[in-house]
């Protein structure tokens, strides 16, 4: 039986070649992503070790220490820095100061990844004549005083900036020019993976990044023979409260960790599509089994005859299924090698720089390939020789056997029914619960899997709509139409490939559409003001930001939104600072007890959710402890309705400014003489220096930079998306080649009684347009279900959330729908056509 199952594979090579190519790209999608996250992981690792090479000890301050301050730890002071240069064992010190700092480019632009633009400290020590050991200059010398700078070397090559030239940076806001008297080696991860580092003198760095006389981290080296334990411990003996001393390899350690957690974030989604594909190769494998063993019957009915059981039956499938499953998943786990190397070498033309390191293979990849591969071919493949072995074998040899009984069918229907009624109404009463993602999850799965069962059923009402326009293309529209329905369970699982792929994108499609409307209408409805000014990362901005725009002649409003964490009662909560005279110009607020007059001194204003949560109303007081550890007592002036764009606890700056550490703000609401314009947005951006850090954004900027981000977001998934559709195409391919095969008889007598070439073709063709066009029907319409049910949870999270039906995307969908069955027809159309009618009457 085994070296029959083998000559069955053998002689039927072109027939499973699709069966094998929708396996081979399901499993090329999951070792694409195992082999990519693993090189991308062990990359950074290898590049955030390297950093920690020259760190022994590093002092920093204890975040985890749980004080009643709740601005949390402060830096540290220089008496600490000198202490730990006199403990033995310490060869070296260096005090490390830190943050953002923001390079423009010679063509202005911002340069770096954002997050990643970082500024420091170059140590020169106590006599300020040494060297730093973090850095190895490599040109020029290293910055003595404020105005000069050093770069990072992999940066000075990017922008073309060299000793001598004189560069643009922001640290908070304000535009400052500097010149550059060095570049220097770092074995930084921020720099490897793309980001930026300049380096200033040490009180300039404090001045920008923290306060004269502090750091924000100590990094000691051990003398030689001194292991990381022993010095630790020798340094522990010397800390302040809310500090604490971390080995080199603890902090490489924690950082290998971080980044594995996030390449983990990043692997979980891609197989999830990954696992998408591979669902609907299931149903390509299935079907072309399903065939092959209905061509088979007689062959299969031989062999119990002359003495094989039922078990030997299934498993001469089953053996095929394993070997095409197998010789799958081996091209597969090289296709994803391939994938792997070159999404690498994509991040790298993108701009999206990656640490040098060398391609990964982990164990895993090619473990799940042979075991992906295989066992999904074989599940799929079980049904159809289950299915084979119970033919007896003297109705077989007769061809008298009934593929399917009315019975058969009513059971179908039956649980068909069953499951899309219950997933419909699981789906249904999730809308209505406060945390119904789980719910909604489980009954669309029910209901996509009922609406399969129900596929067939489903085929003839829908497919005889499409009888108008078949008419138009006479006998060869009549015979694709009546052929599509001829096997409706062929139909549906081929419909089903292209169903699924279509429900996910059109659901997509409504969310994100949905959730833009609602954004754009909120940002219309909370905020009055002409423009948002903010940091392009969104760390806080200068005050000198602040000052600069209220100088300028064309604002006649503005208010800050400052940000600090106090503590009210035995729980944190953020206050906003914002301007008590000038806030209710700039916004608009729904307030449901008091008004804006109820902003001022020690009176503030708060959302309803945090008033409902407190029980507090308009007149109620409360203690609040500020992130400098003072007490007050502040009363509720006015209650309004939360929304995504203003929530939260919100007081006057007079009364927040004196108890902040430093006084920044996280945006800036400006209001212009005239409203919005394309001049006073220019007046504003030259008066901050044209930064390439700061952005000054009108109401429709905001909503495109949503609106970017969303279809960003959207168009990566339609990317990992078309997988799926790539393979519900070839699945189309598959079913009506092997139609053609099979009917090869029946197409040979249209031949002969005057069915000419060209409508051979166009019954092929637009048989395959009929099932694309059911399979893209019933994707829209899930997906639109789908959309409306998810957009009832998020309608709670955003009040503005409207659901919007993208009426011409989903006539791109059903166009695209269309255009898979043109494609996909291309083939077994000239095939059919090609057939010698003699030779094909004769066939059996």
């Amino acid at each position: 039986m085994f070296r029959t199952a083998l000559r069955n594979v053998l002689a039927h090579k072109a027939r499973l070649l699709m069966t094998t190519l929708a396996v081979m790209l399901g499993v090329a999608f999951v070792a694409g992503t195992l082999v990519f996250t693993a090189t991308l992981s062990d990359a950074f690792a290898r590049s955030s070790a390297k950093g920690f090479e020259a760190v022994d000890v590093v002092v920093r301050p204890d975040f985890s220490s749980d004080e009643a301050d709740p601005g949390g730890p402060s830096d540290l002071p220089r008496e600490l820095l000198e202490r730990t240069r006199e403990l033995p064992g310490v060869e070296h010190a260096t005090g490390a100061v830190s943050g953002f700092a923001a390079l423009a480019g010679k063509d202005g632009k911002l340069v770096g990844e954002g997050w990643s633009t970082q500024g420091g400290n170059y140590d020169t020590g106590p006599d300020g004549s040494g060297e730093d050991p973090r850095y190895d200059l490599r040109e020029g010398r290293a910055p003595q005083r404020a105005g000069e700078i050093a770069l990072d070397s992999a940066t000075a090559g990017r922008t073309g900036y060299g000793v001598g030239d004189t560069v643009r940076l922001s640290v908070s806001g304000p535009v400052r020019e500097e010149k550059v008297t060095g570049v220097f080696d770092t074995d930084d991860g921020n720099v490897a993976a793309g980001g930026t580092l300049v380096l200033f003198d040490t009180a300039t760095a404090q001045e920008l990044f923290s306060q004269p006389g502090l750091y924000s981290e100590v990094v000691l080296t051990a003398s030689e023979g001194v292991d990381q334990g022993e010095l630790r411990k020798s340094v522990e003996k010397v800390l302040p409260e809310q500090a604490e001393a971390v080995t080199g390899q603890s902090l490489a350690d924690d950082q290998a960790r971080m980044i594995e957690a996030e390449m983990e974030g990043m692997r979980t989604g891609l197989l999830v599509f990954a696992g998408i594909s591979l669902f609907v190769g299931v149903f390509i494998i299935a079907n072309t089994f399903t065939m092959l063993v209905a061509q088979r019957t007689k062959e299969l009915a031989l062999l119990r005859a002359v003495g094989a059981s039922r078990r030997q039956v299934t498993r001469s499938v089953l053996v095929e299924a394993v070997v095409v499953g197998a010789i799958a998943a081996g091209i597969g786990l090289l296709a994803g090698i391939g994938i792997g190397a070159g999404l690498r070498s994509l991040m790298g033309s993108l701009g999206l720089t990656v640490p040098d390191g060398p391609l990964i293979v982990p164990p895993a990849a090619v473990i799940a390939s042979l075991v992906v591969g295989i066992k999904v071919t074989v599940v799929a493949a079980w049904l159809p020789a289950r299915r084979a072995a119970k033919v007896p074998p003297v109705a077989a040899m007769g061809s008298v056997h009934a593929p399917s009984t009315v019975r058969g069918l009513v059971v179908r229907n039956t649980i068909g029914a069953v499951l899309a009624g219950a997933g419909a109404v699981l789906v249904l009463a999730a809308t209505g619960m406060d945390d119904g993602k789980i719910p909604m999850g489980a009954g669309a799965g029910l209901l996509v899997i009922g609406v399969f069962v129900l596929t067939p059923l489903l085929s003839r009402p829908v497919i005889a709509l499409t009888s108008p326009v078949m008419r138009t293309a006479g006998v060869s529209g009549k015979l694709a139409r009546l052929n599509a329905v001829r096997n409706p369970r062929r139909t549906a699982a081929t419909a089903a490939a292209l169903m699924i792929g279509l429900t996910l994108i059109t659901g997509l499609t409504v969310i994100a559409s949905s959730v833009q409307k609602g954004v754009d209408k909120m940002a219309t409805e909370a905020l009055k003001a002409d423009y948002v000014v903010s940091m392009a990362n969104y760390r806080p901005l200068s005050p000198e930001v602040e000052r600069t725009l209220a100088e300028q002649d064309e604002v006649t409003a503005l208010s800050p939104m400052r940000s600090s964490l106090s503590r009210i009662g035995d729980e944190y909560e953020v206050l906003t600072g914002v301007d008590g005279e000038g806030f209710g110009e700039l916004v608009e607020l729904d307030f449901t007890e008091g008004s804006f007059a109820g902003l001022g001194g020690e009176s503030v204003i708060v959302d309803t959710a945090t008033a409902k949560e407190r029980g507090w109303r308009t007149g109620s007081t409360f203690e609040v402890v500020h992130e400098d550890g003072e007490r007050g007592e502040l009363t509720v002036g006015g209650v309004y309705r939360d929304n995504e764009m203003m929530t939260g606890v919100m007081l006057d700056t007079a009364a927040l400014d004196p108890h902040l550490e430093k006084v920044t703000s996280m945006q800036v609401l400006v209001a212009t003489e005239g409203g919005a314009s394309e001049s006073a947005k220019s007046a504003l951006a030259d008066a901050l220096g044209n930064n390439p850090a700061v952005l000054v954004q009108d109401e429709e900027d905001v909503s495109e930079s949503i609106a970017q981000m969303i279809t960003l977001m959207l168009n990566m998934l339609y990317g990992l998306l078309a997988m799926a559709v790539v393979v519900a195409v070839l699945g189309v391919v598959n079913t009506l080649a092997m139609s053609v095969f099979e009917r090869s008889q029946e197409i040979g007598m249209l031949r002969a009684i005057g069915l000419d070439r060209r409508g051979t073709k166009r019954m092929v063709r637009l048989e395959s347009l009929v099932i694309s066009l059911f399979g893209g029907v019933l994707g829209v319409g899930l997906g639109v279900f789908f959309g409306w049910a998810a957009g009832e949870l998020i309608a709670s999270l955003i009040p503005t959330y409207e659901l919007v039906l993208p009426w011409e995307r989903m006539g791109v969908f059903l166009a695209l729908a269309a255009l898979v069955g043109v494609l996909a027809a291309l083939w077994p159309a000239r095939r059919a056509a090609r057939l010698n009618m003699l030779e094909a009457i004769k066939t059996e």
